[in-house]
């Protein structure tokens, strides 16, 4: 039997969800959601799957929704899960949305604002080139689309839909996960694994048609503090330490080659991205990343190596670094026993004309997370690219195909009970 979501089915949600505004806020560390439309959302979300006609559909108090579609194959099979978020990125506006389709886009530069002048440049996104003749939806050129990660609750619930008007098709149970403040980096934090009940799962929340994402880097977010001595100026000679000139200094000291803008692939950097204060005190926020776990730790130690040079150099308590690591690298624990959930997703792929495209994420995910939880979990494509832009674009194609792997691994996962109870 030919399993096809249909583009219309796909495309009518799509638009629907990115109707609410769900931008989240970062510095908003104090509620969860961090914004009132992502509840919003979530609440109407959790209608729609009621009236799907899938269980145990809950919302909680922080937007988390949570839902089940039941086994029709008569049980054994592991319970699969499936993961995306509700929020949009707060690096753009994230709304009001007004999208447009490129009908058979026929390749070079698009104007998607006339009145504001507003031009998708080939030159700026030449990647768009390999989407000619297909239909891409995209904004005004005033937001972002939303794809990130709208799409992946297309998704998940299109192929829920699509199993739930087709009872012929056997399953396992399914179990669906929808959170807020994914972008603020905080959605794992109260995503109840225990609960979610979830053998193994996917996040439906990467790039372009194809991706499979079981390896990302290992993450750090130190603070560097820098104390300085202020005296007038007219008066400074050997008595101002200029907190400002050791922030520059410590800047400078790090390892010129391995910052964000030079390093691709598995390459690690550090990256310094805010700075405040003035001469008593400096404030410097960085990141600290890189795929290695070994190399990860050196990267920390050197911090502190650096800190012991600046207090020598400055008097000690010149300098503090306050070490703060935020996740690790998943295929530490896909490769522990788990790594028939991704050949699980390659199958699925191949069966529905996807050529899978594994690449290491040079990010995180909630996956990651979700996996040192006890809940193993790479990542799937949604078929948008430009995330967290008003250039983000999203080829309905694609779309249409996340749907559909989704919806295969779905059937494919109630096959594989025993392969999965035997390493129980």
């Amino acid at each position: 039997m030919k399993m096809e979501i249909e583009m219309e089915t796909v495309v009518k949600r799509f638009r629907d969800y990115i109707s609410f505004n769900t931008q989240s806020d970062e510095a908003n560390d104090k509620e969860c959601p961090s914004t009132p439309g992502q509840m919003v959302l979530a609440k109407h979300l959790a209608e729609e799957l009621r009236a799907i006609g899938l269980t145990e559909v809950t919302v909680d108090e922080h937007a988390y929704v949570m839902a089940t579609l039941p086994a029709n194959n008569g049980g054994g099979a592991p319970v699969v899960g499936f993961i995306s978020h509700l929020d949009t990125s707060p690096d753009a506006a994230g709304g009001p949305i007004h999208e447009q389709i490129i009908r058979a886009y026929p390749g070079g530069d698009i104007v998607l604002n006339k009145e504001k002048n507003i031009v998708f440049s080939v030159a700026d996104f030449p990647g768009i080139e390999r989407y000619k003749g297909q239909d891409i939806m995209m904004t005004d050129g005033t937001t972002l689309l939303g794809a990130d990660d709208k799409a992946g609750v297309t998704a998940i619930v299109s192929a829920a839909e699509y199993l739930m008007a087709h009872p012929e098709i056997r399953h396992g149970k399914i179990r669906l996960g929808f959170t807020p403040d994914e972008e603020t980096g905080r959605s794992a934090d109260r995503f109840d694994v225990k609960a979610f009940g979830a053998d193994f799962a996917y996040t439906v929340d990467g790039g372009e048609l194809g991706g499979l994402e079981y390896e990302n880097f290992n993450a750090a977010n130190p603070t560097i503090v820098f104390h300085g001595r202020s005296v007038h100026t007219g008066d400074a000679k050997g008595k101002m330490k200029n907190a400002v000139s050791m922030a520059a200094e410590w800047q400078q000291m790090l390892p010129a080659g391995e910052k964000p803008e030079y390093t691709e692939g598995h390459e690690g950097f550090f990256h310094v991205h805010t700075i405040h204060g003035g001469v008593e005190t400096v404030t410097m926020e960085m990141l600290v990343r890189d795929h290695d776990r070994a190399h990860f730790e050196r990267r920390k130690a050197l911090l502190d190596d650096m800190a012991a040079f600046f207090n020598k150099k400055y008097g000690e308590g010149s300098v503090e670094v306050h070490h703060r690591d935020v996740y690790y690298n998943m295929l530490e624990k896909i490769e522990d026993g788990n790594l028939y959930v991704v050949e699980l997703a390659r199958a699925a792929m191949e069966e529905v004309g996807v050529e899978p495209d594994v690449q290491p994420i040079r990010g995180g995910t909630d996956g990651a997370r979700l996996s040192f939880m006890g809940l193993p979990c790479p990542n799937l494509f949604t078929g948008g690219a430009n995330f967290h832009g008003r250039f983000e674009y999203l080829p309905l194609p694609s779309l249409q195909k996340a749907a559909e792997v989704v919806l295969a691994i779905m059937i494919k996962a109630g096959e594989q009970c025993k392969a999965v109870n035997e390493r129980k």
